[in-house]
């Protein structure tokens, strides 16, 4: 008989498509592989049947909690800020009866709560679970802050308010959980600022093993996520009305491609380019970043690691990213990486790689490198312990 563990996620992760279902399944792997494993999952309206999503013979059962209609409308979005609970706290908030249902009778050698959001189900799971663990794709209260800054008016006044929630939740529920594991060295140490007591660990962002593309590459740069996500579409409306017009007057042939879900969100920046591709979502993203020459990442706000980057390296693409965009990776200037955090550096960056073959070469070599060696699955499961 071998161990059971819960593991608890807003979302399904598969397909393997996007940052957090790349992160979470991770994690899903490594407790298969010593437990049988439990799934409680949610569902949007409307949504394909999640349970039926997982690889076969991966997970023992899983517990669909169905969620009810959500409007994104600017009223609804508005009525529902009123509340000042952070959106995807309330979104997976108030379920805990289906929780309850979902463990009755059962025990747990660990239960694994994904994103934040859920953080407060600690509340049914510790009852079943001998070691209770949060996996923390980000701290939510620096990304809000963040986005705060990139952003004014009415957008700058919701991310402060929800900052503010957000920073009360996790001193509420962070120092609740056995384990509390960070996607980097640097969001640990936001959690442990706000939250002493927490018992953290550092889990980095890494994806499962990934042959080298083939594919040629033509006269693109490319950007890719999830472009509903807020970090991504401040870094889109950055890149296009202060990066894009720099490179597209110099370089005559460029074409800019948008790759990731919701392209809608950012349609209104690529609206009358034709030098603007607004592709959306993709089987295999990192064999489509290998069609560019380079891969850009300028992003003003967020929290956690870019898999944006790693899929880049993986792809054997160059990247120029902000700081902050690169941040919490051994990401070094020059090396593996090339930084800019205004808008004519970023543009010379680009045309730096756009001009010299040998530098994208060395660039895409390193970051390749440097994804083998610490940002696969088996490497990143070294950390956990347990």
């Amino acid at each position: 008989m071998r161990p059971a563990a819960l593991f608890l996620s807003p979302e399904a992760p598969y397909p393997l498509a996007g940052g957090g279902a790349l992160r979470s399944a991770s994690l899903l792997h490594y407790l298969a592989r010593g437990h049988d494993v439990d799934v409680i999952v949610f569902r949007e309206p409307g949504a394909p049947d999640p349970a039926a999503q997982f690889p076969p013979g991966l997970v023992r059962r899983v517990s669909v909690i169905p969620l009810p209609a959500h409007s994104k409308t600017p009223a609804a979005r508005a009525l529902r800020g009123a509340v000042r609970l952070p959106p995807l706290v309330d979104r997976f908030g108030g379920f805990a009866r289906q929780v309850e249902e979902a463990v009755e009778g059962a025990r747990y050698d660990i239960g694994l709560v994904e994103h934040f959001w859920c953080a407060p189900y600690w509340q049914q799971i510790s009852r079943v679970c001998r070691l209770t663990a949060l996996d923390l794709h980000n701290v939510e209260s620096a990304l809000h802050g963040r986005c705060a800054r990139a952003e004014s008016g009415v957008e700058a006044l919701a991310h402060r308010a929800f900052r503010q929630a957000s920073l009360a939740l996790e001193r509420e529920w962070l120092p609740r959980y056995g384990r509390v594991l960070a996607a980097s060295h640097q969001d640990a140490q936001l959690a442990r600022a706000i939250a002493p007591a927490a018992r953290l660990a550092v889990y980095p962002n890494a994806i499962p093993p990934t042959p080298l593309p083939t594919v040629e590459n033509d006269e693109s740069i490319v950007f890719s996520g999830n472009m509903e996500y807020h970090p991504n579409l401040s870094a889109v409306r950055f890149f296009s009305r202060e990066v894009w017009p720099l490179l597209r007057s110099r370089w005559p042939a460029l074409v800019w491609r948008l790759v990731g879900r919701n392209p809608g969100a950012v349609s209104r920046f690529a609206a009358g380019d034709a030098r603007i591709e607004n592709r959306g979502p993709v089987i295999d993203a990192v064999t489509e970043l290998a069609r560019s020459k380079v891969a850009v990442a300028p992003i003003l706000a967020g929290s956690g690691t870019r898999f944006k980057i790693l899929e880049a390296w993986a792809a054997g693409t160059p990247v120029v990213s902000t700081t902050l965009g690169a941040e919490g990776l051994p990401a070094r200037d020059g090396e593996n990486i090339l930084l800019a955090d205004t808008a004519p550096a970023f543009a010379q960056a680009v045309s730096r790689l756009l001009t010299c073959s040998s530098t994208r070469e060395r660039l895409a070599k390193a970051g390749r490198r440097l994804l083998e060696q610490q940002f696969t699955w088996e490497s990143a499961w070294r950390e956990l312990d347990f």
